[in-house]
């Protein structure tokens, strides 16, 4: 699963995919700006030698539990922030909270959302890249019968809304279920007029969802590009078989799959990002490195992989998670970065 990249100098910033049990001493050529582990069982963050560490419950004893490395080229700052963890490199930073379960979460959510907005901006950087929300019971009911993602939801729009003026823009994201209740949130910021956020024109815009899809639209963009001085990455959010706001293939995972793929085609494509003023190429879904492929049901991870080894690269580095979706109806999704 493991391979190193090549540094972009222009940009300074990579990650890996790595198998637990090698951990760190793949991070060897570069400064570790955090760590996410895929594990039998959450753990609070901490810092481990002096890196932030988040420990998600994403592995269910059926394989080797996995940690994605983020990594920096300069030299790293980490610290507590009450119960968070950060590393900065001053063009960087990584930042990881935990929330524990809620009988109902909107209230603990904008906290715990405002909290880190207002970290982020008061050591400057100003430009969301990429988060990940990690959820317990992802489609469950809290306690007032509301499902839990929903819940979350309203209190992450809410978060956001008060901090509109510094971050008007929404970054990528996942919003994944785990296997223990409770949340974890963790991201990635840069400095001012490094990133462009960008939609699938196949696809409408998560906060532009109707209210039947709960009662404050989901708060993120399809993808987002993190430029360079010559180079930049694209980061893609969790994508799922959706056209338009619909839910599509509901109960069959091949097309559901391919149509997950299609979706992050049209996203990538040099025409998508021309549209958002992003000169270059573009990239194909054989670009996508660093995927992570969420699986709804454990009889569907074979078929999964069996697409998934057709479509991407040999070399890619890929994990597969058998989590639930943040849709009943969703059964695969899938997300990465386009180097």
């Amino acid at each position: 699963m493991s391979r190193q990249q090549p540094w972009d100098r222009a940009l300074g910033l990579r990650s890996n995919l790595v198998p637990s049990i090698a951990g760190l001493a793949d991070a060897a050529c570069g400064s570790v700006l955090g760590r996410i582990i895929f594990s039998d069982g959450p753990v609070e963050p901490t810092l481990v030698d002096g890196v932030p560490s988040l420990t998600t419950h994403m592995a269910n004893g059926n394989g080797t539990p996995v940690e994605e490395i983020w990594l920096t080229d300069r030299p790293v700052r980490s610290g507590t922030a009450g119960k968070a963890v950060f590393a900065e490199d001053g063009e960087h930073l990584f930042y990881a909270a935990r929330l524990g379960p809620q009988p109902v979460y909107r209230e603990r959510v904008r906290e715990l959302y405002e909290t880190a907005l207002r970290f982020t901006w008061e050591r400057g950087y100003t430009d969301l890249v990429r988060m990940w929300n990690l959820i317990g019971d992802i489609t469950s009911p809290n306690s007032e019968g509301v499902e839990i993602y929903r819940d979350f939801c309203v209190g992450r729009a809410e978060a956001f809304a008060t901090w509109e003026a510094q971050f008007p823009q929404l970054p990528a994201a996942t919003g994944i279920g785990t296997l223990s209740p409770g949340m974890e949130l963790c991201f990635l910021a840069t400095k001012q007029g490094r990133t462009v956020h960008l939609e699938n024109p196949r696809q409408t815009p998560a906060y532009k969802y109707p209210s039947r899809y709960g009662p404050i639209s989901p708060s993120f963009a399809r993808a987002t590009f993190l430029r360079g001085q010559r180079a930049g990455s694209l980061f893609v959010s969790g994508t799922a078989s959706i056209l338009g706001e619909d839910t599509v293939h509901v109960d069959d995972i091949e097309q559901q799959t391919l149509e997950a793929i299609r979706n992050i085609d049209v996203l990538a494509g040099s025409d998508n990002l021309s549209r958002h003023g992003v000169d270059g190429d573009g990239y194909t879904v054989r670009d996508l490195d660093q995927i992570k492929v969420y699986v709804r049901d454990a009889e569907h991870v074979s078929a999964v992989r069996d697409i998934c080894t057709q479509v991407f690269q040999a070399n890619s580095e890929i994990a597969y998670f058998n989590v639930n979706v943040c849709r009943p109806d969703l059964l695969v999704e899938i997300e990465g970065v386009c180097r």
